[in-house]
């Protein structure tokens, strides 16, 4: 019963938010729990993040197919400064995310915190939830930080 009251009120905030992603998501999810099908929760769990990671993709790699990328906009990724950076800030981003896996891995319990940071985030930043690999990511780097920070001050 837990489940459901918790989802009500993320479709709740979602709503007052005007978060569409949250609210559909919630009421997916509400509606899988009420039609009796909660032994599909663990593969949504495991299969969803790859399923939204390529749906992004897809959308990401759109222009290429529609043809409004040609070769000269690739190339250029590779001469100019912001393509170069760009290559860069994908590589660092993998690179974090992989990082981020590894942080979920060693404590599970995180994603608590990273869910409802990116709550807080879609709603009153603006944000846009991308997934949690990449909370997860930037979670590990400040752990490393705040590590690195407080055993110089001892």
């Amino acid at each position: 019963m837990n489940g459901e009251i918790l989802l009500v009120v993320l479709i709740i905030i979602g709503l007052l938010g005007r978060s569409h992603i949250i609210t559909t998501a919630a009421c997916v999810l509400l509606v899988v729990k009420l039609i009796s099908l909660d032994r599909y929760l663990p593969t949504i769990e495991r299969r969803g993040l790859e399923l939204g990671l390529l749906f992004l993709t897809m959308g990401v790699l759109v222009p290429f197919a529609s043809e409004r990328i040609s070769l000269k906009d690739v190339t250029s990724v590779f001469t100019t400064w912001p393509g170069i950076l760009a290559l860069l800030g994908g590589a660092l981003a993998t690179y974090m995310n992989g990082k981020g896996l590894a942080l979920l891995k060693i404590d599970p319990q995180l994603i608590v915190g990273l869910v409802l940071g990116s709550i807080i985030g879609i709603i009153f930043l603006r944000g846009i939830p991308v997934g949690p690999l990449m909370a997860a990511g930037i979670t590990a780097f400040l752990l490393k930080l705040f590590t690195f920070v407080f055993d110089k001050l001892r």
